[in-house]
Order: structure tokens, then sequence, then C-alpha cells
């Protein structure tokens, strides 16, 4: 089995895991940005959702993601 890491930042500390086990799982918080980095061979991401996809609900640019963590405080 493969594994890859995840790099979680709430705009003020940035936190990696480290995914190696298929049992392994991680819950990601609104307002989180995500980095999917250190893919190994045979690694596979799987990811759930409690709502359908929306692409209007996504900030794509890490520099308007820190604007609108730094307007919510």
């Amino acid at each position: 089995s493969g594994s890859f890491d995840v790099v979680l930042d709430d705009g003020e500390k940035k936190k990696r895991f480290h995914l190696n086990r298929s049992y392994y799982g991680l819950y990601v918080c609104p307002m989180m940005w995500r980095l999917l980095d250190n893919f190994s061979s045979g690694a596979v991401c799987m990811v759930l959702a409690s709502e359908r996809f929306d692409e209007d609900d996504y900030i794509r640019d890490y520099q308007e993601f820190i604007s609108c963590v730094r307007d919510r405080r």
C-alpha cells in the first residue's frame, strides 16, 4: 500500500500528516487550506463529502484564502 502527506493550514499554522495505512482517515474542517504531497507508488486518496460539489464554494487562490481568514477574525 502507498502513502502520502496532507498539509493543513488554518492561515496561522501548518501541520503535516503522513497517511500510510488504508484505515487512516483525516477530517478537514471548513476554512482549512490543504495540500496533498509526497505520494508514493500505489497511494490512493479517497475524499468523502457531506454535500454535493459546488465550485463556487471553494477558494482556489492561497492569498485570497489568507484574506478571508483575516476578515473572519
